[in-house]
């Protein structure tokens, strides 16, 4: 996407190569409050969606994995335990506050022997190609400006066989679900955000940008035509939220 075509920022058109920048903002300003907003946003469920992430990513000693805007380090976390220490795990973020975050929570809880932090953009992964088992992202693909080079930097790094699962915000599956989900997303989230985090416009993008990422049919045929096979996605919460996984032939 060259920098100066226009994409979204929330409801806002933009140009791309604004995008990126606009987006670290809301990072750098929601970091400290990161996870504090996360389990009341989700009343904690946003546990469960990443502990099924973790069982469909079967993760396995001595394995090589890479967590894409891993953030705080939750998946991180996980990983690096089932690994174990002759795997490896490279938390991966584009934005420097919640890398700082990710690394700091996971030192406080003694885990250090087989991560590596790296800042890295999503669409220009610095890694050499066939180099992973598994790579996740959680919660990110939809704040990435260009998603299918995107894809395509992560089907180039993974080993072939290799997976990826992506964890993201999609489109809830009733009718009823969607406009209760949309009363809470944007009445009762900024205000959350106000008070938690105090900054209210951080959190109200956080919610377009949920609308305005593909839903799950889209996003399927989005790893499709980036070179991913036996691509599947499953629901969870009535679809507020769906795990996508497609392997590397």
């Amino acid at each position: 996407m060259d920098k100066d075509s226009i994409t979204h920022f929330g409801f806002e058109n933009v140009k791309a190569g604004e995008k990126a920048e606009r987006v670290a903002g809301v990072f750098h300003s929601v970091a400290a409050k990161y996870d504090i907003m996360n389990d009341l946003m989700s009343g904690g469920v946003h546990r469960l969606w990443k502990r099924f992430t973790i069982e469909a990513a079967a993760p396995r000693t001595g394995q090589q994995i890479l967590d894409i805007a891993g953030g705080t380090g939750d998946l991180t976390k996980q990983f690096s335990q089932r690994v174990g220490p002759t795997g490896h795990v490279v938390l991966a973020d584009i934005n420097s506050s919640m890398l700082n975050v990710g690394r700091d929570k996971l030192l406080n809880s003694g885990i250090a022997h087989n991560i590596t932090y790296t800042q890295a953009d999503a669409q220009f992964l610095p890694f050499e190609d066939n180099s992973f088992d598994c790579i996740t992202i959680a919660f990110g693909l939809r704040n990435v400006t260009d998603k299918d080079i995107a894809l395509q930097s992560m089907l180039r790094v993974l080993k072939p066989g290799g997976r990826l699962l992506v964890l993201e915000f999609s489109k809830p599956q009733s009718q009823a679900l969607e406009t209760l989900y949309d009363q809470y997303s944007f009445k009762l989230l900024p205000l959350m955000g106000k008070v938690i985090a105090n900054d209210a416009e951080s959190y109200r993008y956080l919610a377009e940008s949920i609308r305005k990422h593909p839903d799950q049919e889209t996003l399927k045929g989005m790893m499709e035509t980036a070179g991913f096979v036996n691509t599947s996605f499953t629901n969870m919460t009535g679809g507020v939220v769906a795990l996508h996984k497609g392997f590397k032939a």
